[in-house]
């Protein structure tokens, strides 16, 4: 019996309360979108905290793809890939990733957090070493963890610090540089090219998770090795289909050629845990052909972006400098979020604020994403209620 337990996790909860980090969640009635409706408020509200930069996780084509798989290939695979998991759906997606991206060859995983978590122990011993950004995602801390490699770390963006690290790691078998292309909680952009000129004067191996990057940065929405010109210089790319490429959950490792493969013999949770399901396979693929066949929603979401970052400029409200999608809306105070968030939601905006252990204490912010799907009217609707709530002004 869960005896005494019990009232030492209230206290735990009570205290997490106290902190003014306990997080709720609103359950959305309607589909996913620019608007949404959500249960227990009457009419639609705007929804500006989605992954869906492009705006296809409701697109026309996605969906008739989704439902084309659903009658053509079933509900679910019932399988591990090795056995009899492995669709058609699944090694075109995997091969149109390949030529996407501009790598050598790809592996799906049920999610990024898979595809992190079992890449480090596959690729790593206790005779290697891993050198991650101290702002990387938790599946690639969670993933480090998991393998007996020297761990490093540096100061997030800190090349100095890196090379400081890479000495360190010197006589190690195998290093890995491992850092977000696009850091999740304050939209700030890796700087590749230093990291791949060190990494290369160390014989290091890079590893680049992309996701919050594919679909948003890059000429054509390659992402983060787009944006810089490093696509040939980078190892291993890791990504989701959960975010801009519809939505629709699930994840990949893409690189060099004999690193995925390795992958495919002795990774955990590609070996142990179910193939994505063939209607996420097609929406994500579908997605995919979208991206590739034309510019224009990523040229949208970068005017967007434009307008959103502009607008807020006006009201002074302080947001984190950058230039994607991902708006950060600083308010430091973990009491103030709450207030703000509720306020902001009774005025029609959906927004969530992110507070430890998300992000560190007295740094609690309110991480707006703006969508492609987004309309100009949208975002100044947006810019005005935050300037209301947050103790800005109207913008111009």
């Amino acid at each position: 019996m869960i005896g005494d337990l019990r009232g030492e996790l209230d206290a735990e909860l009570a205290a997490i309360r106290e902190a003014g980090t306990f997080k709720t969640e609103r359950a959305i009635t309607s589909a996913q979108g620019a608007h949404i409706t959500i249960e227990g408020r009457d009419g639609e509200v705007i929804n500006l905290c989605a992954n869906d930069y492009l705006g296809l996780a409701n697109h026309p084509d996605v969906l008739a793809a989704a439902h084309d798989a659903l009658d053509r290939w079933g509900f679910g695979v019932a399988s591990v890939r090795f056995i009899c998991g492995t669709l058609e759906l699944h090694t075109q997606l995997e091969a149109a990733l390949t030529a996407f991206l501009g790598t050598e060859e790809t592996i799906l995983y049920p999610s990024c957090f898979d595809a992190n978590g079992g890449l480090f122990e596959t690729l790593l011993t206790d005779e290697d070493a891993v050198i991650s950004d101290a702002l990387n995602h938790a599946s690639i801390i969670d993933g480090i963890r998991l393998c007996k490699a020297k761990r490093l770390r540096y100061a997030n963006g800190d090349m100095d610090e890196l090379e400081l690290r890479l000495k360190e790691a010197e006589g190690s078998r195998r290093v890995l540089i491992a850092t977000d292309g696009v850091f999740s909680m304050d939209g700030y952009i890796a700087d590749l090219p230093a990291i791949c000129d060190l990494a290369e004067r160390f014989g290091a191996m890079v590893m680049v998770d992309d996701s919050h990057a594919v679909g948003v940065l890059g000429a054509h929405g390659r992402g983060s090795p787009e944006h810089h010109g490093v696509t040939e210089r980078i190892d291993i790319v890791t990504g989701t289909f959960g975010k801009e490429l519809g939505g629709g959950g699930g994840g990949y490792t893409s690189g060099r050629r004999e690193i995925v493969r390795l992958l495919r013999q002795r990774s955990r949770p590609y070996l142990f845990s179910n193939s994505i399901t063939p209607v996420v396979a097609a929406g994500s693929l579908r997605s995919l052909e979208l991206l590739t066949a034309s510019t224009e929603l990523v040229d949208r979401l970068r005017a967007n972006t434009r307008l959103f970052r502009s607008l807020m400029a006006d009201t002074g409200v302080e947001v984190r400098a950058g230039e994607g999608p991902i708006v950060p809306v600083m308010i430091g105070d973990e009491q103030r979020l709450a207030p703000i968030t509720a306020a902001a939601f009774a005025e029609g905006l959906h927004v969530v604020g992110f507070s430890y252990p998300v992000v560190p204490l007295g740094t609690a912010r309110i991480r707006t994403q703006v969508s492609a799907a987004h309309s100009e009217d949208d975002l100044r609707f947006a810019a005005d209620v935050f300037a209301r709530v947050a103790g800005g002004r109207a913008p111009a």
